[in-house]
């Protein structure tokens, strides 16, 4: 039907449909993340996730990323992340379990090693604190070169272990036992 009623009235009814309410401002929110997920051809499946992120400058203003792994970022030649780092890295950071494809070379090492990097915080004298354990002797190879370069400057000390006697003349006897 027709709605009938004065100028007046449909001036106050205009204003009164452009106060945006939270719910419509969500739900912007929600459709402007989720063009930028389809862009990047970000697929992610989940409840709860958080939003990726557009630059590695997020990393140091929302998630209190070390400002040296920062600068090593950028001194690597890192400037803008790969659709992998967009949105693995707050997932990771948010403490919630990943299964991630992407092809090679798409910077799936760096978006592990820097929520790994966050996580331990500083260095401590406290033995080996995170184990990444790798297919191939190449891709440890490829992890190890990544992390010493991320953590450089950090305190942070970065071994590869391939070989269990080797292990245990580089670590010492109890090694195994200790760790």
């Amino acid at each position: 039907g027709i709605k009938w009623m004065s100028s007046l009235e449909a001036k106050f009814e205009d204003a009164k449909d452009k106060k945006p309410t939270a719910e419509k401002l969500e739900r912007l929110r929600r459709e402007k993340i989720n063009r930028f997920r389809n862009q990047h051809r970000i697929n992610i499946q989940g409840t709860d996730l958080p939003d990726p992120i557009a630059t590695f400058d997020q990393l140091q203003k929302e998630y209190k990323v070390h400002p040296k792994i920062m600068e090593n970022i950028q001194a690597a030649g890192f400037h803008v992340p790969t659709p992998i780092q967009m949105q693995a890295i707050p997932v990771m950071l948010h403490g919630r379990e990943l299964l991630a494809s992407a092809p090679t070379g798409s910077g799936k090492t760096l978006a592990f090693c820097i929520p790994l990097l966050t996580h331990l915080k500083q260095p401590r004298n406290k033995g080996f604190r995170a184990l990444i354990i790798s297919p191939t002797r190449e891709l440890a190879s490829q992890t190890h070169r990544e992390l010493v370069k991320l953590a450089e400057g950090t305190g942070f000390r970065i071994h590869m272990i391939h070989k269990a006697a080797e292990a245990a003349k580089r670590f010492g006897p109890k090694s195994s036992k200790k760790f």
